[in-house]
């Protein structure tokens, strides 16, 4: 039999938390809303993601790639690419429009307004869907898809960057997201997260290929001496 008052402590614990974030959910009003309204929210937050009460654009970034790897996994190689850029040329299409019903004059980019976020963070996935299948390592050809150990931890740390690397450039930026950014309605919220994604697949493809090429480097040195 188990601590009954240790039970009791984690459902007190549980029932806290849960108030707490039943609190802090940014929930629109549904009631004042019409139904393409409504449906606007729904799929310009990311399915929910945007009522998050903590940090809701990192857990709609956190989410999309969850996703994108999945397709990445099931679908990988050319076929995979194809599937996510789809998604991607989707996602934006919905989320102009959503994005767009959401904003306000008072609340041009709301902060539940999280879809931009999956279409950044699928744009950064993209070059991993095309080269990152197959990687050059020494002399031979290896997939990521096999179930060596230190392959999963370069695909962990491969997911690690391309998330923090769409991060940095959502936060930070760079030309023209800003510009891009003062756009109106859906369009500005929208195209700053696509040009967010491009830099930051930049900026992965640049690290990816970086440290390919060390360990090519090291692997053929190695055999050398």
């Amino acid at each position: 039999m188990g601590n009954p008052q240790g039970q009791t402590g984690w459902r007190r614990l549980g029932r806290r938390l849960g108030r707490w974030l039943a609190r802090g959910w940014t929930m629109p009003d549904w009631s004042g809303l019409s139904w393409g309204d409504r449906l606007a929210w729904l799929i310009g937050s990311g399915f929910g993601c945007g009522f998050s009460p903590i940090a809701p654009g990192t857990v709609g970034s956190a989410i999309a790639i969850v996703w994108a790897h999945l397709v990445f996994l099931l679908w990988p190689g050319l076929l995979g690419t194809v599937i996510l850029a789809e998604a991607a040329l989707i996602g934006f299409i919905l989320g102009k429009w959503a994005t767009g019903r959401m904003a306000t004059a008072a609340e041009p980019d709301p902060g539940a307004a999280t879809l931009d976020e999956f279409v950044g963070m699928w744009i950064t996935f993209l070059p991993a869907m095309a080269i990152g299948h197959w990687s050059l390592v020494g002399f031979g050809w290896i997939t990521l898809g096999s179930g060596d150990s230190w392959l999963l931890l370069v695909t962990l740390m491969l997911l690690g960057v391309e998330f923090l690397s769409f991060r940095l450039m959502d936060i930070v930026k760079p030309w023209p997201c800003r510009r891009l950014e003062r756009l109106p309605g859906g369009w500005g919220i929208m195209l700053d997260d696509v040009a967010a994604g491009i830099w930051a697949a930049l900026l992965t493809v640049a690290i990816w290929l970086m440290v390919v090429g060390l360990w090519s480097v090291t692997i053929l040195a190695e055999d050398r001496f």
